[in-house]
């Protein structure tokens, strides 16, 4: 690791959200929407204020610990480091933020110490982090840093206005007789949530690159307190899933995450297809019949931006065929700890 000679004029300071007061967090929730605005000039703003609240949120199991760089009441910088405490146990995440006003002032090297320091303390052997080519002096910085660039991504977006709705309407045609079935949920029902939580799962057959992590286990349990966190976020998800008729099993599954409060954008996350349903065109429904979903449930929404790995060539090759346009790179790279 390379040192740095710019001088850190203010100490780091461990950050507790829970017991932080709502001044603070909102400080904190202003430097991520600042920096947001700053990268990203042309998507709508973040909002401080629900920023804030996604400070508390943690999933069960995990253990998240922040730190911040003040200026008074202003956060200059801010870095969290999370990890769970039943799996991976080897490996943590991490996330940085400098304020775009007061970078090169050696404040990313002070938080990425106190970041590297927790991860020790917590026996962490492997940090992974990421990088977007619209924050180019990130990718930089992860280099200063020797880390390795494990799973390039492709960052593609769609304009809804520009979808064919011809493609659309051929690929939502399914053979007669068929035994699947299509589910459109906000939230997973009870009698569900066992089946999704091992459809989800299926994730874990995606292409890695070269991170070194191990499967995830997905439980009820982890599903329901997402679902409380994108509540009080107030952010909708919209889930579908596929039913085999015959065995009540699930699938494959697509998801997406819309704000009102930002409704020109809209993030779709996970669709995965297990290994034994491929080849019958269910993702190209799943995606179709979500893309639909989202013109008639959505106002307002404008673009569909995703995250492909970019040695996914299944995925590729039905994002393109949708017409996702390349938008930028994102890396997750990995820093192993001496």
């Amino acid at each position: 690791m390379t040192t740095s000679t710019a001088p850190i004029t203010r100490p780091v300071t461990a950050f507790m959200p829970d017991a932080a007061t709502p001044e603070q967090r909102l400080a904190v929730g202003i430097l991520l929407a600042e920096s947001y605005s700053y990268a990203y000039p042309e998507d709508p703003p973040l909002l401080s204020e629900k920023e804030a609240v996604g400070l508390t949120h943690l999933s069960p199991d995990e253990k998240a610990e922040h730190f911040v760089i003040w200026d008074k009441d202003r956060a200059l910088g801010w870095g969290v480091l999370s990890y769970d405490m039943k799996q991976n146990l080897h490996a943590a995440h991490a996330r940085l933020v400098v304020h775009p006003e007061t970078r090169r002032q050696g404040h990313g090297r002070a938080l990425t110490y106190a970041l590297e320091d927790a991860a020790r303390r917590a026996g962490r052997t492997l940090i992974t982090f990421g990088t977007t080519s619209r924050a180019p002096a990130g990718e930089a910085y992860a280099r200063t840093l020797n880390a390795e660039p494990a799973l390039p991504m492709r960052q593609s977006q769609l304009d809804l206005t520009a979808l064919d709705p011809a493609l659309i309407d051929r690929w939502l045609v399914r053979p007669g007789g068929e035994p699947y079935c299509l589910h459109t949920w906000t939230v997973i029902p009870d009698d569900f949530l066992e089946r999704a939580a091992d459809m989800m799962m299926v994730m874990n057959t995606a292409p890695r690159g070269d991170l070194e992590v191990d499967d995830w286990t997905i439980t009820p349990e982890m599903i329901r307190a997402w679902d409380a966190m994108i509540a009080e976020a107030g952010e909708t998800r919209f889930m579908m899933a596929v039913e085999d008729t015959r065995t009540a099993q699930l699938d494959g599954y697509t998801e997406v995450f819309w704000t009102p409060e930002r409704a020109s954008l809209v993030y779709q996350g996970a669709t995965a297809v297990r290994p034994s349903a491929r080849g019958l065109g269910l993702g190209k429904w799943l995606k179709a019949a979500m893309l639909r979903h989202v013109q008639q449930h959505c106002p307002g929404a404008r673009w569909v931006r995703t995250n492909n790995a970019n040695v996914n060539e299944a995925m590729l090759g039905i994002n393109v065929a949708l017409g996702f346009e390349p938008w930028a790179s994102f890396t997750e790279w990995q820093l192993k700890l001496a």
